[in-house]
């Protein structure tokens, strides 16, 4: 069963990202608009996963083109990767913005910013479309990009909060690439 979840699990997270959009009218009640933007990270980045991983297709294309055709990321990694790595860390980031301090919110904007950041560089160094491009513009711009101003707005998040959510997403990030890295020299 574990097998089929770690398989399947972007298309529970896309149905479950309508989900908590649907919720959205119970939390504008009673968040405000700086807390909403925050929690919305998290449905944007399930919206995200669905173009790039419905049938496998960036777990493919990174196969493809770092490791020739030899799987350097594995549908495990992914899973984890995604799961824990980006929905636990958004859940953490909305509940310690939401108990303790809204800076800590910036650390799901960071994560959805870098992520924009690296689907850009990426195509514009491969020339080419890769599985999360459209959704990483159309989607991660707006809602991290307004997310982050906002934030910025209200002129009482202290910098440390920046450095912990940037250095947070960097970090993320970097471990992927030092995972994909370590897996091209066993290779």
């Amino acid at each position: 069963m574990l097998q089929r979840v770690i398989n399947n699990w972007v298309y529970g997270g896309f149905l479950a990202a309508f989900l908590l959009l649907g919720l959205m009218p119970a939390f504008y009640r009673s968040w405000d608009l700086t807390l909403i933007l925050v929690f919305l990270q998290l449905p944007a980045y399930m919206l995200h996963q669905m173009e790039e991983h419905d049938d496998d297709r960036f777990r493919h294309f990174v196969n493809r083109i770092l490791g020739d055709g030899r799987e350097i990321l594995s549908k495990k990694a992914v899973f984890v990767i995604n799961v824990p790595g980006v929905w636990g860390v958004n859940l953490v980031s909305i509940l310690m913005a939401y108990g303790m301090d809204i800076g800590f919110g910036l650390i799901g904007i960071y994560l959805t910013l870098i992520n924009a950041f690296v689907h850009l560089v990426q195509a514009i160094h491969l020339r080419c479309y890769n599985p999360g491009l459209i959704t990483a513009v159309i989607l991660f711009l707006p809602v991290g990009g307004i997310a982050l101003w906002k934030i910025c707005a209200t002129g009482t998040v202290p910098m440390i909060y920046h450095i912990l959510g940037l250095g947070s997403a960097v970090a993320i990030h970097l471990g992927i690439v030092v995972y994909v890295m370590s897996s091209l020299r066993k290779r």
